[in-house]
């Protein structure tokens, strides 16, 4: 209109500047105004590019990172029939070359030069790209990320290698029970429907064939299904919005706009008349999980209200009367959730999972009737405004203390939000709880029926010879519909147990913050008594919340590995009897943990501090008194036995890698260890050890947050009062690391997994700052190296890696390889193989590239702190270490910036290629396992 009336006597230039002006004054005026939380300091901007892609700019000051995530609302759900997993390898090959950076490994090597990385994942409708870098790298990332959306070249002989690695990731996964459960989900769903079709893809549904190359199908798809107006943007950046503006329009307009839209998936998730059904599933592992699933319409549209989310609060609730609280004292259950499963835009589910006691398993029809009493009860006395208000004051409440998360994972939640609400709600739409909407709670409840219901169990029971198996996991399984009446009334017993829950008496009431400034580093408060207390105010994230960490060190626990499984057993009888009792203030915002380790048993409270001190007091007070209930008892021990068992059940790599652990670490026992002494522990044993668990203990607290000092010498004098009076005070040393002998130590594994997996472990020569420090840097430098080739070009396997693999302090590298094709030989000649090349590498390298490496590693270390968490846990590791100083992480990085290109080159050297401390572990199905070599590692001295 402003143009319309411009005066005819304006220039052609004058005239362009004009539209220009009005062009910005009208995204100016017609910007949203998104709702954020109080406490975040960022400024935002969305708007919408010319050829339709929605951006979200993100701009931080302060930030020591940039992020982007581009989603693109395009997935599995969108491969064709015959070309199962065809989105999934899109995904892949995006990252191979462009036309502007057409080396396959560039974009890669760029992230993770300048400090950064990268990742995508494809869900049944979007796939999300992303990646992190130093900040003021943003622009070079940007530009690198945004051709992939708009000239990848699909280079012809990386479609056919990386059709290698999407098999790889199929065949590292055969043997993982999500998997293969997820297997037979898609095997009973309605055929019509995309959610039923193979996600992944292998060699044999993206192989070439007659007249169908795959190359010419992947193009086809990227063209038909990519496209700007059904992607979305998240850059988060410390440059000004102008800035972040400037780096995105010009490079992201180029993505072409073909006018699409998303793919609407209206077939029924189930066929007609298939509901009610009991599916039965065969794990791997020894898992019994019962899981109930309930159709329902899209609630998409409700993201403001969430009626799912009200019902299955409830469903959920842990607390006294609860249906898990009710189920597992009766011995039934050991865990639930419930939630909202899939929403699809035109149906969703509602989902109600179970672990279940061997017990359980048996009588998963009372387990399955009792589900049914409390939604009964729930819809009878269930809709009442108090647990609305009280829901909505939680969720104002974490809304307004939101703390910051890591830019890319934040880019990458915002990117897939954007798709689904109102502009000005992106930020705030998970904490949502607008207005109180019975009518809608009670539509979600009316279809919470027996009649309306896939119930499924998991379990390692055997099925019939003669049962289905899934077609690409083998799994089996069998199906069956049910009938009026298999569903019914649990006993009265039970059901006169179940209650709706209490009001909350944890939802924090006090939000002053205390008076002084943010402290440095802990120190110790000269307070009579045990436990040693390490104190350290800190309000600079404006936020009331606070931690508190108690360590019970115990040589009870540390010197055998019977006393590791007493430990793990006595802290699973104090976590039952606290689950109850603690569930609401966790809802309130106020975290918990009570957990094993090797010297013992650390209790953790967080969050709001207004009544921290109420829920710390409880959980000590079940250390001091724990009551060990002989059914919880046998249930807790014949898990322990499940958990330790099926750790052979793992992926290679994992197994391979716990096994060097065990060997390595003083006091890490292995699972076989273990597993020996958990079958013949017996309850009076337990009774006893619980008894004498603190008679001698080094315990140390640390008290870190909105707290003041008279607050927390009055915590230590309450633990003082509970757990240490009759307590001998002792040492308790920390666990060394073994020093490797000279050359190359080798150790077998034997798994029941087709993959071979490959660790080579090389250890640095002491705990010195200069020699962790050149390890640091000398594994940023080759890990993009040895991915690109022994993943990219050579196409060994799927799980591909070289790290810093540092443990307590003792330097080393470690390679790690997974492969579906490769022997144990062929990994190890291609690692050679790559170690031979890559001295011509470091031969070639110059300071300035080391420069840039060395940064890349500052940057993580010195990583912007975002959370009062991170600060926590980075004082309670050097508590830990004994590093009193609290200045370790400056020591490493300083000796990290003293690293000289003859130091990288003699550490690789020494130590690298010749391999002169070095443990090889590997996988295999019909391979002899060596305890002497074990049991002589065991022996000798450690790493100082």
């Amino acid at each position: 209109m402003l143009i319309r009336h411009a005066r005819p006597t304006r220039s052609l230039a004058q005239l362009s500047l004009l539209i220009l002006f009005v062009l910005t004054l009208g995204s100016a005026t017609a910007a949203v105004d998104l709702v954020k939380s109080p406490n975040d300091d960022a400024r935002y901007r969305y708007l919408t590019l010319e050829n339709g892609l929605k951006v979200l700019l993100i701009s931080n000051p302060s930030a020591d990172k940039g992020a982007a995530s581009m989603n693109v609302s395009i997935g599995s759900g969108d491969d064709p029939a015959n070309r199962e997993g065809l989105a999934h390898f899109l995904e892949h090959m995006l990252f191979l070359g462009t036309e502007k950076y057409p080396e396959p490994g560039e974009y890669q090597q760029f992230i993770a030069s300048h400090g950064g990385g990268h990742n995508a994942f494809t869900s049944f409708q979007d796939t999300n790209y992303f990646f992190d870098v130093q900040a003021k790298h943003l622009e070079p990332a940007l530009d690198r990320f945004a051709q992939q959306f708009s000239a990848p070249l699909f280079t012809a002989d990386l479609v056919e290698r990386e059709m290698n690695a999407v098999h790889s990731e199929y065949s590292s996964k055969l043997k993982e029970d999500s998997r293969r459960y997820f297997s037979a989900e898609k095997a009973i769903y309605n055929p019509e429907h995309a959610y039923s079709q193979f996600a992944v893809g292998n060699l044999e549904t993206l192989a070439n064939r007659p007249d169908d190359p795959i190359r010419e199908d992947l193009v086809a798809f990227w063209e038909n299904h990519y496209s700007a107006n059904v992607m979305s943007l998240a850059v988060y950046g410390k440059q000004t919005l102008n800035e972040l503006e400037k780096m995105v329009r010009p490079r992201f307009s180029k993505i072409e706009n073909r006018e699409l839209s998303a793919k609407e998936h209206t077939a029924p998730l189930f066929k007609p008349d298939f509901l009610p059904a009991l599916m039965r599933v065969q794990s791997v592992k020894d898992l019994r999980q019962l899981e109930m699933v309930f159709p329902l319409p899209s609630l998409r549209e409700d993201y403001a209200v969430k009626p799912a989310g009200y019902v299955a609060n409830l469903l959920g609730h842990e607390g006294q009367g609860s249906l898990l609280n009710v189920l597992k004292s009766a011995g039934l259950a050991e865990s639930l959730s419930a939630g909202q499963g899939l929403d699809t835009g035109q149906s969703s589910s509602l989902n109600v999972s179970m672990s279940l006691t061997p017990k359980g398993l048996e009588q998963w029809r009372q387990v399955v009737d009792l589900t049914f009493d409390y939604i009964r009860m729930i819809r009878e006395d269930g809709i009442k405004q108090r647990y609305f208000e009280e829901i909505q004051q939680v969720s104002d409440i974490a809304f307004r203390f939101q703390e910051a998360s890591e830019p890319i994972h934040k880019v990458s939640r915002l990117a897939m939000q954007m798709q689904h609400v109102a502009p000005e709600d992106i930020l705030q739409a998970p904490w949502m709880m607008e207005t109180y909407t019975p009518e809608k709670y009670r539509q979600v409840l009316d279809r919470l029926t027996p009649d309306s219901v896939l119930i499924t169990l998991l379990s390692p029971e055997s099925l019939p010879e003669s049962a289905p198996r899934t077609q690409w996991y083998d799994t089996p399984y069998q199906v069956k519909v049910l009938e009026s009446g298999d569903v019914g009334k649990a006993p009265e017993s039970l059901v006169a147990q179940l209650g709706l829950p209490d009001p909350n008496p944890f939802i924090p009431e006090n939000f002053a913050m205390v008076e002084g400034e943010t402290m440095p580093h802990p120190v110790a408060l000269d307070a009579p008594g045990a436990p040693k207390i390490w104190y350290a105010r800190d309000t600079q994230f404006n936020t009331p919340k606070a931690n508190v960490y108690l360590s019970l060190r115990s040589p009870e626990t540390r010197d055998s590995a019977r006393g590791q499984v007493l430990t793990s057993l006595l802290v699973d009888s104090i976590r039952d009897n606290l689950n109850a009792y603690a569930y609401p203030a966790q809802l309130a915002g106020l975290d918990y943990a009570v957990y094993n380790h090797l010297r013992g048993i650390t209790l953790r409270v967080g969050g709001y501090d207004d009544k921290l001190h109420v829920l710390l007091r409880r959980i000590m007070n079940q250390v001091a008194g724990p009551e060990i209930d002989s059914e919880r008892f046998e249930i807790n021990r014949k898990q322990l036995i499940d958990d330790l068992r099926n750790q052979s059940k793992g992926k290679p790599v994992q197994q391979a890698s716990s096994q060097l652990q065990s060997t390595l670490i003083e006091g890490a026992w292995s699972a076989e260890d273990k597993l020996e002494q958990a079958e013949t522990v017996t309850l009076d044993e337990l009774q006893a050890f619980a008894r004498t668990f603190l008679a001698e203990v080094d315990p140390v607290m640390l008290a870190h947050g909105n707290l003041t000092e008279a607050s927390v010498i009055n915590l230590q004098r309450q633990a003082n009062a509970i757990l240490f009076q009759n307590s001998e005070i002792v040492d308790v040393p920390r666990s060394g690391i073994r020093n490797l002998p000279e050359g190359q130590t080798d150790m077998a594994v034997q798994v029941d997994h087709p993959d071979t997996g490959y660790v080579l472990y090389l250890q640095g020569d002491s705990t010195r700052f200069e020699e962790r420090a050149r390890h640091a840097v000398l594994a940023q430098i080759i890990s993009a190296p040895f991915y690109e080739s022994l993943r990219t070009r050579q196409q060994l396997g799927y799980i591909v890696s070289a790290s810093s693999y540092e443990i307590l302090e003792v330097p080393a590298l470690g390679f790690m390889v997974q492969s579906p094709s490769a022997d144990l030989a062929t990994i190890d000649e291609a690692v050679s193989g790559f170690f031979n090349t890559f001295g011509k590498t470091l031969a070639e390298f110059s300071d300035t590239d080391l420069e840039r490496e060395k940064q890349a590693v500052l940057s993580q270390l010195l990583a912007q702190d975002r959370r009062l968490g991170e600060i926590s846990e980075r004082y309670w590791r050097e508590i830990d270490r004994g590093e009193f100083a609290f200045n370790s992480r400056e020591k490493l990085a300083e000796a990290i910036r003293n690293v000289t290109l003859e130091d990288i080159r003699t550490t690789y050297q020494g130590a690298v290629d010749p391999r002169s401390h070095a443990l090889r572990v590997y996988t295999g199905t019909d391979i002899n396992e060596e305890q002497e070599q074990v049991d002589a590692l065991r022996s000798v001295p450690f790493v100082y």
